[in-house]
């Protein structure tokens, strides 16, 4: 094999030239416009405005907001928008709606925990989901060993349109380290 390779390619033969035209006399040319397909530019990605799309969801929650009418009952997070009805709360409580989604914000600073909670509130609007749990932990790592967290998901959920309410979690589902919240229908 290598010998054959080493050797010069030969020209065609007269007689294999007049046979390929021989088959091919009676072809009709192709269009040049058939043989190029255009080219599919692919669609540009709107990099300015995803990033302009999480400032907007980073800036709609901030870390102080404290609304008078708070439910909270010592260091239990509760909370029940204005207008709900308080049987809504009470079956939040005792699991009468199923956890179809949850996050664990352990390990997370608080910048990065907000982002996070409000994509994924965001994303379980999209996906009609009703009823999720949030991890936010104990605070056992932390500085003062306070949990630090917690509290600042309990204003950034009051700001959400979306969560109906929301209140801590069974001992089973996290306890005081999780709670449980109500997204709109």
């Amino acid at each position: 094999m290598s010998a054959q390779k080493d050797k010069p390619a030969q020209p065609p033969l007269e007689e294999d030239i007049a046979l390929f035209y021989e088959a091919v006399k009676g072809a009709r040319p192709v269009k040049a416009s058939r043989l190029l397909h255009p080219v599919k530019k692919p669609k540009p990605i709107p990099k300015q405005l995803i990033k302009d799309e999480r400032q907007v969801l980073v800036d709609s929650l901030s870390d102080h907001y404290y609304p008078a009418h708070e439910l909270e009952s010592g260091e239990e997070l509760l909370y029940l928008r204005d207008g709900q009805s308080p049987i809504i709360l009470s079956k939040l409580r005792r699991g009468h709606w199923v956890v179809q989604a949850s996050i664990d914000l352990h390990g997370l600073i608080a910048d990065e925990a907000r982002m996070y909670v409000a994509e994924f509130i965001a994303d379980c609007k999209k996906r009609n989901i009703r009823c999720v749990r949030i991890v936010h932990g104990k605070g056992l790592g932390s500085k003062n060993r306070e949990p630090v967290l917690k509290h600042k998901l309990r204003s950034w959920l009051m700001q959400k349109d979306e969560v109906l309410a929301y209140a801590q979690a069974k001992p089973n589902d996290g306890g005081s380290g999780a709670v449980i919240v109500l997204l709109k229908a």
